[in-house]
Protein backbone atom coordinates (compact mmCIF):
# COMPACT_ATOMS: atom_id res chain seq x y z
CA UNK A 1 0.00 0.00 0.00
CA UNK A 2 1.77 3.10 -1.21
CA UNK A 3 0.80 5.10 1.78
CA UNK A 4 2.64 7.68 3.93
CA UNK A 5 2.61 10.24 7.09
CA UNK A 6 1.80 13.80 5.63
CA UNK A 7 4.18 15.86 7.78
CA UNK A 8 4.04 19.11 5.57
CA UNK A 9 2.23 21.11 3.01
CA UNK A 10 3.79 19.21 0.49
CA UNK A 11 2.91 15.56 1.49
CA UNK A 12 -1.18 17.00 2.10
CA UNK A 13 -0.92 18.23 -1.53
CA UNK A 14 0.00 14.40 -2.55
CA UNK A 15 -2.43 12.97 -0.31
CA UNK A 16 -5.62 15.21 -1.64
CA UNK A 17 -4.02 14.48 -5.07
CA UNK A 18 -4.42 10.63 -4.33
CA UNK A 19 -7.62 10.79 -2.63
CA UNK A 20 -9.39 12.50 -5.16
CA UNK A 21 -9.06 9.89 -8.18
CA UNK A 22 -11.26 8.13 -5.95
CA UNK A 23 -14.38 10.02 -5.72
CA UNK A 24 -15.28 9.61 -9.19
CA UNK A 25 -15.90 6.24 -8.35
CA UNK A 26 -15.36 5.17 -5.02
CA UNK A 27 -13.42 2.03 -4.44
CA UNK A 28 -15.55 -1.44 -2.47
CA UNK A 29 -15.14 -1.01 1.38
CA UNK A 30 -12.17 -4.21 2.26
CA UNK A 31 -10.94 -3.61 -1.07
CA UNK A 32 -7.11 -3.20 -0.82
CA UNK A 33 -7.69 0.07 -2.56
CA UNK A 34 -10.99 0.73 -0.25
CA UNK A 35 -8.47 0.29 2.76
CA UNK A 36 -5.86 2.74 0.90
CA UNK A 37 -8.53 5.27 0.58
CA UNK A 38 -9.90 4.99 4.39
CA UNK A 39 -6.26 5.13 5.15
CA UNK A 40 -5.62 8.80 3.50
CA UNK A 41 -8.87 9.84 4.11
CA UNK A 42 -7.98 9.27 7.89
CA UNK A 43 -4.65 10.94 7.35
CA UNK A 44 -5.54 14.10 5.73
CA UNK A 45 -8.51 14.54 8.73
CA UNK A 46 -5.82 14.67 11.13
CA UNK A 47 -3.44 16.79 9.50
CA UNK A 48 -6.07 19.03 8.92
CA UNK A 49 -7.45 19.01 12.21
CA UNK A 50 -3.70 20.10 13.72
CA UNK A 51 -3.24 22.82 10.84
CA UNK A 52 -6.68 24.32 9.82
CA UNK A 53 -8.68 24.29 13.09
CA UNK A 54 -12.70 25.08 12.76
CA UNK A 55 -13.12 28.14 14.14
CA UNK A 56 -14.96 28.17 17.43
CA UNK A 57 -19.09 29.89 16.26
CA UNK A 58 -20.88 31.56 18.60
CA UNK A 59 -24.48 28.99 19.35
CA UNK A 60 -26.53 31.86 18.76
CA UNK A 61 -24.98 33.46 15.34
CA UNK A 62 -24.96 29.41 14.23
CA UNK A 63 -28.84 29.24 15.17
CA UNK A 64 -29.78 32.54 13.06
CA UNK A 65 -27.06 30.71 10.41
CA UNK A 66 -29.66 27.70 10.21
CA UNK A 67 -32.73 29.78 10.41
CA UNK A 68 -31.64 31.96 7.54
CA UNK A 69 -30.26 28.76 5.82
CA UNK A 70 -33.96 27.18 6.24
CA UNK A 71 -35.65 30.05 6.17
CA UNK A 72 -37.25 30.00 9.04
CA UNK A 73 -38.89 32.50 11.64
CA UNK A 74 -38.80 33.09 15.02
CA UNK A 75 -42.24 31.97 15.16
CA UNK A 76 -41.06 28.73 13.99
CA UNK A 77 -38.42 29.18 16.67
CA UNK A 78 -40.99 29.37 19.17
CA UNK A 79 -42.81 26.60 18.49
CA UNK A 80 -39.58 24.18 18.95
CA UNK A 81 -38.86 26.21 22.32
CA UNK A 82 -41.85 26.26 23.66
CA UNK A 83 -43.05 30.01 23.76
CA UNK A 84 -42.16 33.20 21.59
CA UNK A 85 -41.04 35.13 24.66
CA UNK A 86 -38.60 32.13 25.25
CA UNK A 87 -37.41 32.13 21.60
CA UNK A 88 -37.03 35.97 21.69
CA UNK A 89 -34.89 35.74 24.89
CA UNK A 90 -32.46 33.22 23.14
CA UNK A 91 -31.97 35.36 19.70
CA UNK A 92 -31.49 38.24 21.70
CA UNK A 93 -28.74 36.45 24.51
CA UNK A 94 -31.01 37.29 27.51
CA UNK A 95 -31.49 33.46 27.98
CA UNK A 96 -28.77 31.08 27.06
CA UNK A 97 -30.27 27.51 24.78
CA UNK A 98 -30.11 25.06 27.25
CA UNK A 99 -29.84 21.28 27.01
CA UNK A 100 -33.25 20.39 26.82
CA UNK A 101 -33.63 23.16 24.08
CA UNK A 102 -30.63 21.68 21.98
CA UNK A 103 -32.38 18.61 21.82
CA UNK A 104 -35.80 19.66 20.84
CA UNK A 105 -33.50 21.83 17.85
CA UNK A 106 -31.84 18.92 17.45
CA UNK A 107 -35.22 16.66 16.73
CA UNK A 108 -37.31 19.19 15.19
CA UNK A 109 -34.52 20.96 12.70
CA UNK A 110 -32.03 17.90 12.64
CA UNK A 111 -29.30 20.92 13.68
CA UNK A 112 -26.12 19.03 15.39
CA UNK A 113 -26.11 19.57 18.80
CA UNK A 114 -22.40 19.92 18.80
CA UNK A 115 -22.96 23.22 16.23
CA UNK A 116 -25.62 25.00 19.38
CA UNK A 117 -23.01 23.63 23.13
CA UNK A 118 -21.04 26.60 23.81
CA UNK A 119 -17.30 25.60 24.45
CA UNK A 120 -16.88 26.51 27.62
CA UNK A 121 -13.65 26.83 27.48
CA UNK A 122 -13.69 29.31 24.65
CA UNK A 123 -16.77 31.38 26.94
CA UNK A 124 -14.10 33.46 28.75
Amino acid sequence: MDVRPIRDEADYDWALREVSRYFERQPEKGSPEGDRFEVLLALIAVYEDAHYPMPIVDPIDMLRYQMELKGRSQSDLAAVLGSRARASEVLNRKRPLTLDMIAKLRGAWGISADLLIADVAHAA
